[in-house]
């Protein structure tokens, strides 16, 4: 019995609370999961999961051993990049969670130069604007552009970005140009998020007042370029990302409203799976994405 392996194998299950998560990051049948579980419960003469139907549950001695492993992998994971430090080599697979425009127009060419620069460290790109369950998914760390983080999250900070309020020059010329957020419930506003088509947007006053307005309109998308597409052709005013925003503002398709009323900025981070020991090479990554965001927006 390779005992760390197995270790290793049990803290993934408990983490995600599924043989099936745990066999498809392994790339491995579910069957040899459960058998490592199984080989580690006889070895150690205790029940360490009670199984269901629909769920797994730690027992008493389970949620001891899990404290007790995580321990013991991190003293592990920590000699090992020790070593790695003092070699000056960062390597290893890192898996990624990135924001689909975000990680295409602003991160990939960071990420591509960091690759050069660390050719032993291996990524793994997920792309996607859905909020991954880092544990579930197997992933090393995402990148999320926020600006409201869950209690549990454990993140790093690496930037900011501001949101702009847009619409056509055609659509203004129509419906009119709004003076203050309060008038964007009489127009069709494009909103993100595919759960309704309505949306709270916040602005903040000159006199620094946050201002809470629900707005309304046609479309709904949890896409930020198809809301600004939608909002080119002067199908209504939208709330975007100042990265998403700016080709459609060079190009003269869209302009900004309100500007006397600007949104919260929102905060990109660096989310990770646990408070556990992180690795080597994702902090190296993290502080390589921390420096580089830092040049773009002092």
């Amino acid at each position: 019995m390779n005992k760390l392996e197995f270790m290793q194998t049990f803290v993934r299950v408990a983490e995600a609370g599924s043989f099936t998560a745990v066999a498809q990051q392994l790339h491995v049948d579910r069957s040899v999961v459960t058998r490592q579980i199984a080989a580690l419960e006889q070895h150690l003469r205790v029940k360490l999961i009670t199984r269901s139907t629909r769920s797994l549950t730690l027992t008493s001695a389970g949620s001891a051993y899990l404290t007790e492993c995580r321990a013991i992998l991190d003293q592990v994971d920590a000699a090992e990049a020790g070593l790695s430090q003092a070699a000056s080599s960062s390597q290893g697979r890192l898996r990624l969670g990135l924001p689909l425009s975000y990680g295409l127009q602003q991160l990939m060419p960071m990420l591509l130069d960091f690759m050069q620069a660390h050719p032993a460290i291996e990524l793994v790109m997920d792309f996607s604007d859905e909020r991954a369950n880092l544990v579930e998914e197997g992933l090393d760390m995402a990148i999320r552009i926020t600006a409201r983080l869950a209690p549990t999250d454990i993140v790093r900070r690496l930037g900011s970005c501001r949101l702009m309020t847009l619409a056509s020059a055609d659509y203004l010329a129509r419906q009119g140009r709004p003076t203050t957020p309060e008038q964007l419930r009489d127009h069709a506003c494009l909103v993100y998020g595919l759960e309704a088509q309505a949306a709270r947007w916040h602005f903040q006053g000159l006199d620094h007042k946050l201002l809470n307005v629900t707005v309304r309109g046609p479309l709904a998308s949890n896409n930020g370029v198809a809301l600004m597409q939608a909002a080119a052709k002067g199908m209504g005013i939208t709330q975007q990302p100042d990265f998403i925003a700016a080709p459609f503002l060079a190009r003269g398709e869209v302009v900004a409203v309100l500007k006397r009323y600007q949104p919260p900025a929102l905060g990109i981070y660096a989310v990770l799976p646990s408070n556990r020991y992180i690795p080597h090479r994702v902090n190296v990554l993290i502080d390589y994405l921390a420096t580089h965001l830092a040049r773009r927006t002092g």
